[in-house]
Order: structure tokens, then C-alpha cells, then sequence
């Protein structure tokens, strides 16, 4: 994928290119993307929230398992090991505040990514408006 992104990118010209490098520094020095990208570090070297995602995804599999070899008990047990485990991760501290600070920094990209297409649209109906 990165080899795209350079084939895309050797495309633009190089005042495309410093615009959007600056763009994206700008972008990296907001608070909450900072902010965002913090607590996601803090979640990703957790090994609390980790052994809950593997405890997750493996009470998941038993219970996959449980139904293929007709197994209803086990398999609704396993249902409810996956279930409590992941309340137990949903309401863990750092996944509150992680799940706010995504929606802020989303909200943020969103602005943007429409303040852009709002002025990219603007300039391209002025440039259609000249030729005429």
C-alpha cells in the first residue's frame, strides 16, 4: 500500500506536495488528534485491555466451535464468558476516554475533509465560470 501512496504522490506537483505535507503536519499538531493518538498508545501497551481482547476472541471461538459439534449449553456459556468480557472492556477507563477522543479527533477529519471539498468545489466552479 505505501508503494501506492508514493506512485500517487510522485503524480502531484511539488507545490501539491508541500501543500499537503504541511496540511498534514498541521493536521498531527491539532490537540486532539494528539490526544487521540496518546490514548491509543496507552490502550495498545495495556496488557490488561490485551488480555481481554484474547480472553474475546476466544471464548468467541469456543463458542463457534460448541455450535459446530452441537454442543448448545457450552456454546451459550461461551456466549456469555465473550459477552461479560467484553462489558468488561467497554467499560474500561482508558476505552471510555479512547472512544471520546476517536469521536474528536473523527470530528475534526470530517470538518476538514468537507472544508476541502466545500473550497476545492468553490475554486473549481470559479475556474469553469473564467473559461467561459
Amino acid at each position: 500500500m505505501e508503494n501506492q501512496e508514493e506512485k500517487r504522490r510522485a503524480e502531484y506537483s511539488p507545490e501539491l506536495q508541500v501543500a499537503m505535507d504541511q496540511l498534514l503536519q498541521n493536521v498531527q499538531q491539532h490537540e486532539a488528534i494528539q490526544d487521540y493518538q496518546k490514548i491509543a498508545l496507552k490502550i495498545e501497551k495495556n496488557e490488561v485491555l490485551r488480555q481481554l481482547v484474547e480472553d474475546i476472541k476466544q471464548h468467541q471461538k469456543d463458542a463457534v466451535n460448541f455450535a459446530h459439534y452441537d454442543k448448545p449449553q457450552a456454546e451459550q456459556e461461551a456466549i456469555r464468558l465473550a459477552n461479560q468480557k467484553q462489558k468488561e472492556f467497554d467499560e474500561h477507563p482508558l476505552v471510555i476516554v479512547y472512544r471520546e477522543k476517536l469521536i474528536e479527533a473523527n470530528d475534526i477529519l470530517q470538518h476538514l475533509t468537507h472544508v476541502l471539498e466545500h473550497e476545492f468545489n468553490q475554486r473549481l466552479e470559479e475556474h469553469k465560470t473564467n473559461e467561459q
